[in-house]
């Protein structure tokens, strides 16, 4: 567990940093960071996906999981709830940076077999590269939407600490293929949310959120059967 606890101190810590260089950042600075992470996130998204598309065994499942996973969230009106939640603390647009962050650390790689890694063979590798990654960018996250980003690292520590207790029966299912259709999916959403953060169309970015579970339900059925 020390790689996923080294992990979330590091998303922690690299939120209060950026925090604090946001209250000493001008406006028009602020815009061109926002610009910035905007950029980034178009970058790692379009990278994840054209990567993995050469190596999709089911070329029409990102369209089923982003059609139907959409549809699920505008039916659970996630973005709606979330927003509101956000509200109550008075944390105006960090929903985007919330969603964004949520995305770029939980969705790697590193961080779904980097916990595996550490519950099968005590190997720390995958989670302390993964929290050097996160250490940055969470700074400049943080610096663009505020110390809230902090909020992510809980989410984190459940999303690494799930798969770490359940690490046995996952293994089998984290396939080269399956890492493949995964990643997909999650580029575009760090894609989408790249798109919300500079402005060019906006998309409720928690709404799409449960595409990622398209590819996990389609995987379970086709190794189950």
């Amino acid at each position: 567990m020390i790689g996923i606890i080294t992990n979330t101190l590091a998303i922690a810590l690299g939120s209060v940093i950026g925090g604090v260089f946001k209250k000493g950042v001008k406006e028009e600075y602020q815009d061109s960071l926002m610009a910035a992470m905007g950029l980034a996130a178009l970058g790692l998204g379009i990278n994840a996906v054209v990567s993995n598309m050469p190596k999709s065994v089911y070329p029409v499942l990102f369209v089923v999981s982003l059609a139907v996973g959409s549809l699920i969230g505008e039916i659970w009106n996630l973005d709606g709830k979330f927003t509101k939640l956000l509200d109550l603390f008075s944390l105006g647009n960090l929903g985007t940076g919330i969603s964004t962050g949520i995305l770029l650390s939980c969705m790697g790689s590193l961080s779904i077999l980097g916990p595996i890694e550490s519950a099968l063979n005590n190997n720390q590798t995958y989670l302390f590269t993964n929290s050097t990654l996160d250490f940055i960018t969470f700074i400049a996250l943080a610096a663009t939407y505020g110390v809230g980003m902090i909020f992510v690292a809980p989410v984190l520590f459940t999303w690494q600490t799930s798969i770490f207790l359940g690490a046995r029966y996952l293994e089998p299912f984290m396939t080269p293929q399956f890492m493949a259709e995964l990643s997909i999916v999650g580029g575009f959403l760090i894609f989408a949310s790249g798109l919300s953060i500079l402005k060019i169309k906006e998309f409720k970015s928690m709404n799409l959120l449960p595409a990622l579970l398209i590819p996990i339900v389609w995987f379970t059925i086709i190794n189950f059967f």
